[in-house]
């Protein structure tokens, strides 16, 4: 429930840490670092593959967490989040930002098997900030509406008109 007053620069600086544990917990194969960035009825949703994943609460986020660290190829990887907005009360906010993930490859130049934005709902849980929703989703589609030839968008002339 919010009481009105709006996120502080403290707050805000603690949301900003709060992405930051995300991401290197994630690739350091921390579950349990992962897992205590989530509300226990946190909502975490991926619109990234054909069919939008979700997983419920700490068991079911610990469980796609350990599905991740176990995949062949997925250790080394980075996530790298950036442009970070957020908007809200001194308890709940809504955040947004730019993800892109790094993959080295063995003496190789880095690949970018993702390039993506996160939408973001977090609330203050004594005294921590924890996400409640989190939805991870490429850069394209509705996001990227207002673009020419995006979601019904018409094709303008070939040039400004005077």
């Amino acid at each position: 429930m919010s009481d009105g007053s709006s996120a502080s620069a403290a707050d805000k600086i603690e949301i900003h840490e709060l992405l930051a544990r995300y991401a290197w917990s994630f690739d350091t194969a921390d579950v349990d670092g992962f897992v205590s960035c989530f509300a226990p009825d946190a909502i975490m949703c991926e619109d990234v593959f054909e069919e939008e994943d979700r997983w419920v609460g700490h068991d079911e986020i610990r469980s796609m967490a350990e599905h991740f660290f176990s995949m062949p190829g997925f250790g080394g990887r980075q996530h790298h989040v950036s442009q970070v907005l957020i908007e809200g009360s001194s308890d709940r906010c809504q955040v947004r930002a730019f993800c892109i993930v790094v993959e080295p490859r063995d003496g190789e130049p880095c690949a970018i098997p993702f390039a993506g934005h996160y939408k973001d709902v977090v609330v203050k849980i004594d005294g921590r900030w924890l996400f409640q929703e989190r939805l991870v989703r490429h850069w394209s589609g509705p996001v990227l509406r207002n673009f020419v030839g995006q979601d019904g968008v018409k094709v303008p002339r070939k040039r400004p008109p005077h």
